[in-house]
């Protein structure tokens, strides 16, 4: 039932501030071989924006996300092309970026500098001005799934201080712009707030940060970054690549981050959702069980389900969360409710959940197999 329910989108031009975002800059003679070394999508000359993620390498557990980024091209003030890169930056069990990339540096020709009391990074979207791709996917028995950007000019852009957000359809673009100033895209979108912004990334299933893809615990894969252009199968070694690759060829793709509506237990929501303001706020990082649905003369001794998911970001009455396939399917099928508690508080008590795939998220009968 979960299968057929739909968000209600913001389709109006709007342009809003990004929360807890930080950037860096990073230049020199060897940054594009640097960075490729060390983020998991490729990073060529001449300089591209692009979306990607760093993994973990130097201690257990190995293989899981540090930070998402974008990277931006810029030019210095000796008018050299330069990265910029945007991530969270609230403390985390990850070491700081800029001490980690510091670590990496060696005897690389590159400078690293945070310039972030000179940025904020805003998202706009909605805008009929703003180009969308036609994907093709691609799909490994593993289940991990790729846009496929060959025959196509490069999707994430090429103008300085600017990248396409093609992590999803009808994410817009994403700007960086001078620290107090707006972007140009307010004389004719409408300015909204940054909650605007995480709902419009919620109802398009778009997860991102450490609430969404928690440092040193988040799998790249389970945190739908595939699907979103984050990880390249195909380039050359990496930092923290062991894992991800091998799931690739030889795993198996167990969870999956998807958009949810909350509602109060056997209070079904509406086929089409939208945003609640009065909604109840709710802790992140919940865990989510599931309960067998039996009819009253069902008497089978059945197992427990296996493994519980977690409430990430929320607001609203809508949210991610990390589920696990097996479940959600279960979910579909009338076999499985998903819920959560919740102890204290405005939001005290039990809470189910419904699932949604957002309409962009590609069918194994819609893609073409690639085994490799």
């Amino acid at each position: 039932m979960s299968r057929f329910l739909r968000f209600l989108p913001r389709n109006i031009p709007t342009v809003a501030p990004v929360p807890h975002r930080a950037v860096l800059s990073l230049g020199g003679s060897d940054v594009s071989e640097f960075l490729n070394g060390i983020l998991a999508s490729h990073v060529t000359e001449p300089k591209a924006p692009r979306y990607s993620v760093f993994l973990n390498a130097q201690a257990r557990p190995v293989g899981r996300v540090l930070y998402d980024v974008f990277l931006y091209t810029s030019s210095d003030s000796a008018s050299k092309p330069i990265y910029l890169l945007d991530y969270d930056a609230r403390s985390s069990d990850a070491p700081s970026l800029i001490s980690l990339l510091k670590r990496y540096v060696l005897r690389s020709k590159v400078k690293i500098r945070d310039v972030s009391d000179e940025y904020d990074v805003w998202a706009s979207w909605g805008s009929p001005a703003i180009s969308e791709l036609t994907r093709q996917w691609s799909w490994t028995h593993s289940g991990v799934i790729q846009p496929n950007w060959e025959g196509l000019e490069w999707p994430w852009g090429n103008t300085n201080e600017s990248v396409w957000d093609r992590r999803a359809p009808g994410m817009g673009k994403r700007l960086l712009v001078k620290k107090g100033a707006l972007p140009q895209e307010t004389s004719d979108h409408e300015r909204a707030s940054s909650d605007v912004y995480t709902l419009h990334r919620i109802i398009t299933g778009v997860p991102e940060g450490l609430e969404d893809i928690p440092a040193m615990q988040a799998f790249p894969i389970e945190s739908n970054m595939d699907i979103m252009g984050g990880l390249d199968f195909r380039k050359g070694c990496y930092v923290g690549q062991e894992l991800t690759v091998r799931t690739y060829h030889t795993g198996s793709v167990r969870k999956r981050i998807l958009p949810v509506v909350i509602h109060k237990t056997g209070l079904l929501p509406n086929p089409i959702v939208t945003p609640s303001p009065e909604a109840p706020s709710y802790p992140s990082n919940l865990a989510i069980s599931s309960t067998r649905i039996r009819s009253p003369d069902d008497t089978r001794s059945l197992p427990r389900p296996r493994g519980t998911g977690k409430l990430l970001t929320s607001s609203q009455g809508i949210g991610l969360a990390l589920l696990r396939l097996e479940q959600v399917e279960a979910a579909e099928q009338g076999e499985l409710s998903l819920g959560f508690n919740v102890e204290g508080g405005p939001s005290e008590g039990a809470w189910e959940i419904q699932h949604c795939w957002p309409d962009w998220w590609p069918r194994r009968s819609e893609v073409a197999s690639s085994e490799h």
